[in-house]
């Protein structure tokens, strides 16, 4: 008999992470099987918190079950990409048509696969840092290389297009835009997403432009629409019903190619291909989409004063406000908070020290900032679905585990503004 092996993963697994489901992830489920109660905040899922999708959305697909027991089209079913073409049109896009528009099982499916169709070995993406790990983790998977462009705290987390442009090489082939931003908050300025623009056309760079959170907003914040700035090169919308409806488990996201489209056709061709490869996204999801974008837009409800994402928005600013160790960017939109610890204060803080010493000691799951392509050390991402009361008790855990940590180093508090108003004026 051959000599046993351990089977090994891959090597193209050694630079992907995504810990906001890994090693705090699977602690967490350890502790609840032993009778611990963990409030997990590191992950955005509104059904996990009582937030319900629209019932016209439900009967939606009960309706058409009947019509979604065999495959459909590559793509996605007509009256799905059609009601995506009218959102666009109505958000001011031009130049595309249901035969431009993918549906997929979810943005996360999209993202893989319309990169997987782009990517040689050793292009380049330029993603946002912080980013959503997905993206700089598809790239690495599909051959490429993710070059990550700061987005800094200092700046409300907004990206400078100067410092942009200085990444852009020979092998760069797009650029990825996430707004409103996931982890931070951010809703970027018309002038800014501009300037992106500007500087993908001039370079003839595809921009993906992840708008999933794109009705989730807060304070007069004005969100701008990729498409509506992008003419000269291609643009690739992705967006999809699990936050904005609440629809998570739905698996249904779609992507929506505008601007210079006709130099992309072979591109397209070959995302057809793997679309084709898969089969089909899940029908009976699909059936949703006309009803969810045409229909009444609860999301407002909830984003508005006194909506439940509002008020539970405005528990994580007034208790950074009181805290004695964090500040924050005020998130303009999406269902995060991005808080740091001040460093002046706590100059040896370790986010996943910390993240593991609040599940463990607290009782409290959150996502380190650097599980999110962030350098400094000093951020952790918090989701604003739990209910406001939760939210008070969390941050009382949390500013009772830096206290422990200000003891234990001899930390002196020293009087600081906390909370950094989101750019609005410029949104």
């Amino acid at each position: 008999m051959r000599e046993r092996r351990p089977i090994s993963a891959s090597d193209a697994l050694s630079s992907v992470r995504y810990e906001i489901r890994g090693q705090l992830s699977r602690r967490a489920r350890e502790m609840d099987r032993a009778g611990y109660e963990i409030i997990s905040l590191n992950i955005g899922n509104p059904g996990a918190f009582g937030f319900r999708t629209p019932e016209t959305m439900r009967l939606a697909m009960i309706e058409n079950l009947k019509a979604s027991e065999g495959y459909g089209h590559q793509k996605g079913i007509f009256p799905a990409r059609e009601a995506v073409v009218m959102q666009q049109q109505a958000r001011g896009v031009v130049g595309m048509s249901a035969e431009t528009v993918f549906m997929g099982n979810g943005v996360s499916e999209l993202i893989d696969l319309t990169l997987r169709a782009l990517l040689d070995s050793g292009d380049e993406v330029l993603i946002p840092s912080p980013d959503y790990p997905l993206w700089t983790a598809a790239v690495n998977l599909n051959r490429g290389r993710a070059v990550h462009y700061p987005c800094r705290a200092e700046n409300g987390f907004v990206p400078d297009p100067v410092e942009l442009e200085r990444l852009i090489g020979p092998r760069t082939r797009a650029i990825v835009v996430i707004n409103p931003n996931n982890p931070t908050g951010a809703v970027y300025p018309r002038p800014v997403l501009e300037a992106i623009a500007r500087l993908a056309e001039k370079h003839q760079l595809i921009v993906f432009s992840d708008e999933i959170y794109d009705q989730v907003l807060y304070d007069q914040a004005q969100f701008i629409p990729m498409a509506t700035l992008v003419q000269q090169t291609l643009c690739c919308t992705l967006s999809g019903l699990s936050k904005v409806y609440r629809a998570c488990g739905y698996r249904c996201g779609w992507a929506v190619f505008s601007g210079n489209l006709e130099q992309a056709g072979d591109y397209l061709a070959g995302l057809e291909l793997l679309a084709s490869l898969r089969l089909c996204a899940n029908v009976p999801a699909q059936w949703a989409v006309q009803t969810a974008l045409g229909g009444y837009q609860s999301i407002h409800e909830l984003t508005d004063p006194g909506g439940r994402l509002y008020e539970s928005r405005r528990t994580i600013i007034e208790a950074v406000a009181r805290s004695q160790y964090l500040r924050l960017v005020a998130p303009a939109g999406a269902m995060y908070a991005f808080p740091e610890v001040r460093a002046d204060v706590l100059p040896d803080f370790d986010d996943r020290q910390f993240a593991m010493d609040l599940l463990e000691q607290k009782h409290v799951l959150v996502a380190p900032g650097t599980s999110f392509n962030l350098t400094q050390r000093n951020h952790f991402r918090i989701t604003n679905l739990p209910e406001p009361r939760v939210l008070e008790a969390v941050f009382e855990r949390i500013e009772a585990l830096l206290d422990g940590y200000a003891e234990g180093h001899g930390g002196r508090v020293r009087p600081q503004l906390a909370v950094v108003p989101a750019l609005l004026a410029k949104n």
